[in-house]
């Protein structure tokens, strides 16, 4: 029911996706590889490969698709008390892309309660390499030198596309992920893409949104200029 892409294959059009009705709501085809100039191609055109081990190449584009305006990030009081304290104690500090393969394998280790992960070896080279060409970044938390939490993702323009986070201890997740929203906010991303529907992303203000909405706002934010990442932590900044 959907294409198989060899390496040289176009995508199909995101309207073509599998809808609810059809069974695995949101996947466009199967194949190819996971080049970075493949998967450059895919978030252009709002599409991201997730597939577990033992399984092709599978490339979704998610109608509805859940994403966060930076504008309606929402902080709980304790996390934001946890962060301020973070900036302040030289025991910690937030850097990006300091070590943006260690965050993706810390990302692939298994969660409690799961057997395995979808960052497969071939996931990490293929974002390691988007990473080296400047369009792959990773936010992170540091406690005593040693890396606790992180999130990474893929920057097109003014658009964000977040992939995965992680946490040695607690809240460095959500610490990593606030300073990178922060950040972003900074530097005039107005949205971020979360693909899919979660309690966790929602409990941040993620909404989810039509893919039509989503791509229309995609194109104008990836025309939109650069955003520079610097190792400086993010301060909280009034709106938040």
């Amino acid at each position: 029911m959907i294409p198989w892409l060899e390496v040289d294959s176009p995508f199909p059009d995101v309207s073509q996706a599998l809808s609810e009705t059809q069974g695995a709501a949101g996947l466009l085809a199967a194949g190819a590889d996971l080049s970075p100039k493949r998967l450059l191609e895919a978030y252009r055109h709002g599409i991201f490969p997730w597939y577990s081990e033992g399984q092709p190449i599978l490339w979704w584009s998610t109608d509805p698709r859940m994403v966060l305006m930076t504008s309606d990030l929402k902080i709980s009081d304790s996390l934001k008390k946890s962060y301020r304290k973070a900036q302040q104690d030289s025991r910690w500090s937030f850097r990006f892309d300091s070590a943006f393969e260690q965050v993706m394998r810390a990302c692939a280790e298994p969660r409690r309660n799961q057997a395995g992960t979808w960052i497969s070896e071939d996931i990490i080279a293929g974002y390691v390499g988007l990473h080296q060409l400047g369009y792959a970044h990773s936010s992170e938390a540091w406690l005593d030198g040693e890396l606790v939490g992180g999130a990474y993702g893929v920057c097109i323009g003014k658009m964000f596309y977040g992939e995965s986070m992680f946490a040695k201890v607690t809240d460095a997740s959500k610490m990593a992920f606030l300073h990178l929203v922060q950040h972003l906010r900074q530097q005039g991303v107005e949205m971020i893409d979360c693909q899919q529907e979660t309690a966790h992303l929602a409990r941040f203000g993620a909404n989810p949104i039509t893919r039509s909405e989503f791509i229309v706002r995609m194109q104008k934010a990836q025309q939109a200029g650069e955003v520079v990442f610097e190792q400086s932590a993010a301060p909280l900044d009034r709106a938040s």
